[in-house]
């Protein structure tokens, strides 16, 4: 660098907004409201099942096809603890993770409920080993990725 003292700007964006979802993610949404199920969306190129569902492959940019039903059981690839508290999620600590579910190829991101994160090492520990997870559904869906959550098997 040039010698210039390097400065920081606070900031901080609060604004309302509204997300398209598009023709593959608004079915996605409203099959996790209406059927309680997560549906992902085949390429007729490569054959991969991708969740959430996309319209176009993201790995050949083929246009999908083919609506595939996944889960409802999986396999956790890689997870996080959050232990400071972020606008919208629960409250602290918590794990987030990606899954790959059942007849999917892609991994899909939601909280894992039911770890003991009283100890954050040992439930680290745990966690690496990769272990199978469940989905599991709320009460009442609404189409929202937060209708459902990932659960230990």
């Amino acid at each position: 660098m040039s010698g210039t003292e390097l400065i920081s700007i606070p900031g901080r964006w609060a604004f309302d907004y509204t997300y398209y979802a598009g023709e593959a993610a608004s079915r996605f949404f409203a099959e996790l409201g209406t059927h309680r199920r997560i549906m992902g969306t085949r390429c007729p190129r490569c054959m991969r099942v991708l969740t959430p569902a996309r319209t176009f492959c993201d790995a050949c940019m083929e246009r999908t096809t083919d609506w595939i039903e996944v889960g409802p059981e999986g396999t956790l690839e890689t997870f996080t603890i959050i232990a400071t508290k972020f606008p919208g999620l629960p409250e602290p600590p918590i794990v987030m993770a990606y899954v790959t579910l059942d007849r999917a190829d892609t991994a899909l991101i939601n909280v894992v409920r039911g770890v003991d994160l009283s100890d954050i090492d040992r439930a680290a520990e745990a966690l690496n080993t990769l272990p199978r997870v469940a989905v599991r559904f709320v009460e009442h869906p609404e189409g929202r990725i937060t209708d459902f959550w990932f659960e230990l098997i």
